[in-house]
């Protein structure tokens, strides 16, 4: 139907839905900072242009949109420190996920960054104007009712890290 650099509208059938092209995946980024002061989970605020509003979400990237046959160790290490500023000593794969089986046929492995160490202070590439949030796990639940209340859109991964207090209510 469509095709642009990075998706592809295509339709199967009666079905309609969205696929990357070229190849291109995610890399979804679980970063939890212990210190001192306890367990912190990264996270990041961008403007999201398909929602026309902020969005709260785990750090993220693309995979192979650069450079073909990227690793997904690579890459993740790689956004993740674009994004926030914290490089990882080590990448662990938890897994390949989907976000919305029923509209975009994307996948996206999640991984677990550990060793954090903060290099600078984030942000993203040109244009991304990314805003870091070190957030204590305890306090999560909380900050995402306050950014809700501010009007900003939560990323359903953000589901990882709020499924005790839903299935415990």
């Amino acid at each position: 139907m469509w095709q642009g650099r990075f998706i592809a509208a295509k339709r199967e059938g009666k079905w309609e839905y969205v696929s990357r092209t070229r190849g291109i995946r995610a890399a979804v980024i679980l970063a939890i900072d212990t210190d001192a002061d306890g367990a912190h989970v990264l996270l990041v605020e961008q403007y999201r242009v398909p929602l026309k509003r902020h969005c709260i979400e785990l750090p993220a990237g693309l995979i192979g949109d650069d450079s073909e046959g990227e690793a997904d160790d690579i890459a993740a290490a790689r956004e993740l420190e674009e994004e926030t500023g914290y490089r990882p000593a080590r990448i662990e794969t938890i897994g390949e996920f989907s976000s919305s089986p029923g509209m975009v046929s994307e996948t996206f492995t999640l991984v677990r960054a550990h060793g954090l160490e903060k290099v600078h202070d984030g942000g993203g590439v040109e244009g991304e104007d990314i805003i870091v949030h070190r957030i204590a796990l305890a306090e999560v639940p909380a900050f995402v009712e306050q950014q809700r209340g501010l009007g900003k859109m939560i990323d359903v991964k953000l589901l990882l890290l709020l499924a005790g207090p839903i299935l415990t209510a």
